[in-house]
């Protein structure tokens, strides 16, 4: 089967070679092709996971059955009325971004213009470590359709009902929490570390909550995650933000987990600090770097 992914991030890139890795034909298209700096990157991986990088998105979209959408969450519907003009009938565009739902049915508007389906896919989970077996909701006119081609492809994806948008409600209301904890716990942590009591604090989270991993791997995992991703976490929960908005819920709690998602991403570049630098990640030592104590 053809198959294309727009955007070679992480879960873009996993998927790719994983496909790819079953005997599929996939191709990809990323921005960072277009940038004389980030090319060579962008073309090393790209042979070492087995897939063909496009010429232009043109090149990219010819021939595709399933077209994957795996961008940022800022480029995502913009991503999708760029590839409406080059879609045709028989056509499947998966938008996996991570977007309010009013923006996925701005997306799927142009796409279905095009003539091409458009299917909301909500990632429940992060790609790493599943992988193909990473929990998807679709939503759709066309869901139903393509649920079956995803099944075929070892993906693991449920059928909602048809309406865009509806996968995408689940997750951002689910980051509203998810995100909030990976927030919360770079918040807590690193004033605890200033004042000396992190080991106090940690060990009655534990008693409180004894089944999450306080005591063990939890608040590296969480901190890791804000220090790895914390940009495009935080232009998610912009999307989560509107989509709170767009029901008229206030959003107060949303808008500050960008605030510290970001942040957290703004204080490692301030001292030019990247997350490569950081692994094996351990929040102590990252945090002492961007606070050294007093």
């Amino acid at each position: 089967m053809n198959i294309t992914f727009i955007g070679f991030g992480e879960a873009g890139g996993i998927l790719a070679h994983d496909l790819q890795a079953q005997g599929n034909a996939v191709t990809v298209w990323d921005r960072k092709a277009l940038a004389a700096e980030t090319l060579p990157a962008l073309q090393q991986k790209a042979q070492q996971s087995g897939v063909r990088l496009a010429a232009s998105l043109a090149d990219a979209l010819q021939d595709a059955v399933l077209v994957f959408s795996t961008v940022t969450a800022s480029q995502a519907l913009n991503v999708a009325q760029q590839a409406a003009a080059r879609l045709q009938a028989g056509q499947h565009f998966l938008d996996l971004n991570s977007v309010a739902p009013h923006t996925k049915r701005a997306a799927a508007e142009v796409i279905h213009a095009a003539g091409a389906s458009y299917i909301d896919v909500a990632v429940m989970a992060p790609v790493p470590p599943k992988r193909l077996a990473t929990p998807l909701l679709i939503g759709g006119a066309q869901a139903a359709q393509v649920q079956p081609l995803l099944q075929q492809l070892g993906l693991h994806s449920r059928l909602l009902g048809g309406e865009v948008g509806e996968a995408s409600a689940i997750k951002m209301c689910r980051s509203v929490m998810i995100k909030g904890l990976e927030a919360l716990t770079t918040e807590c942590l690193s004033a605890a570390r200033q004042y000396g009591v992190e080991q106090a604090v940690l060990d009655s989270l534990h008693a409180s909550f004894p089944s999450l991993g306080w005591n063990d791997q939890l608040p590296h995992y969480l901190i890791s995650r804000v220090a790895e991703h914390g940009q495009r976490r935080a232009e998610e929960m912009q999307e989560v933000v509107k989509t709170l908005q767009d029901v008229k819920v206030p959003a107060a709690m949303s808008a500050a987990i960008v605030a510290t998602q970001q942040g957290l991403i703004d204080a490692l570049n301030a001292r030019s600090l990247r997350y490569q630098q950081l692994t094996p990640f351990v929040w102590q030592q990252t945090l002492d770097k961007i606070y050294p104590p007093q």
